[in-house]
């Protein structure tokens, strides 16, 4: 193994959190390297989006001329990021607990208090979002993205040549996971987020200017009043006729919940003005 000191040590504080991403699968790596006597392993430092060589040491390791120590705690289940001279979880509490989520597929997830945001057992969320986005057909729309949590919905749209995503997201936590996340877009001439509630700042938006509407709210028991009438009332006021709308209701069992949530979203879909059709787990409507 090579001499690590010869690197500039990564040991200084920073004013921006900035840098490698470690999960436990690339620390299982490099201490398996280490072990091995190996000089080099390939691992991805950015959540799966590439994969690089980084030289192993005895005391460090290197990505891009700077050492890095290994960690003496690594958690499954957590993403570590630098920031003022050591790594830490990507995680924040203010009133509840927010944090960025590994998955097998690469593209995180994110968490808030133990509840898991984005659907990963059979899918990523990445390719989830991506297929959900194919249903409102984007190129060239007007989209607007209400709950905007890690971006993967106006990533597509972006990809997918939407004219312009709006897209809003209230909390400031998710927004500063989106940061560190490197499969989360960033705004630009087609992409503008904005902090704020969707449920308020909607009113701020014309009659007819959207052509696509994307609404993955949290859960009904988290979120009720982005399943209201009231809401819904607001969508379609802002959506042109014919404009379609996925909405994402995930798929609760009324047997425990007590309630059909889907089913009292399609009813109240329809009386604003949409009609509503089960579509994996949401439901797709089109504007009458």
């Amino acid at each position: 193994m090579g001499n690590a000191s010869q690197y500039a040590s990564a040991d200084v504080p920073e004013d921006v959190a900035t840098g490698p991403l470690l999960t436990l699968k690339e620390h299982v790596a490099l201490i398996a390297a280490v072990q091995a006597g190996a000089p080099h392993v390939e691992c991805s430092l950015d959540l799966g989006r590439s994969t690089e060589s980084v030289a192993i040491g005895v005391d460090g390791w290197v990505w891009q001329g700077r050492l890095y120590p290994y960690l003496d705690i690594c958690k499954d289940r957590t993403i570590y990021y630098r920031v003022d001279g050591t790594f830490a979880p990507v995680s924040r509490y203010a009133t509840s607990l927010i944090k960025l989520v590994p998955t097998e597929w690469g593209p995180p997830t994110f968490e808030i208090d133990g509840i898991k945001m984005l659907p990963t057992v059979q899918t990523s969320p990445y390719d989830d979002a991506r297929r959900k986005v194919a249903l409102i057909q984007p190129r060239g729309k007007v989209i607007l993205d209400t709950c905007g949590g890690l971006g993967y919905f106006a990533a597509w749209c972006v990809q997918g040549l939407a004219k312009q995503v709006l897209s809003y997201e209230k909390n400031p936590d998710v927004i500063w996971l989106r940061s560190l996340n490197p499969w989360s877009p960033g705004a630009d001439d087609v992409l503008s987020l904005t902090r704020g509630d969707i449920v308020e700042q909607i009113a701020a938006l014309p009659g007819g200017s959207v052509d696509a509407i994307l609404h993955d709210p949290p859960r009904f028991g988290i979120a009720g009043e982005l399943y209201s009438q009231v809401f819904y009332d607001q969508l379609a006021r802002v959506m042109k006729r014919k404009g379609k709308l996925f909405h994402y209701t995930g798929t609760p069992n009324k047997l425990t919940s007590g309630r059909d949530v889907p089913n009292e979203v399609v009813t109240r879909l329809r009386r604003a003005g949409f009609v509503a059709a089960p579509s994996g787990d949401g439901l797709l409507a089109v504007k009458r």
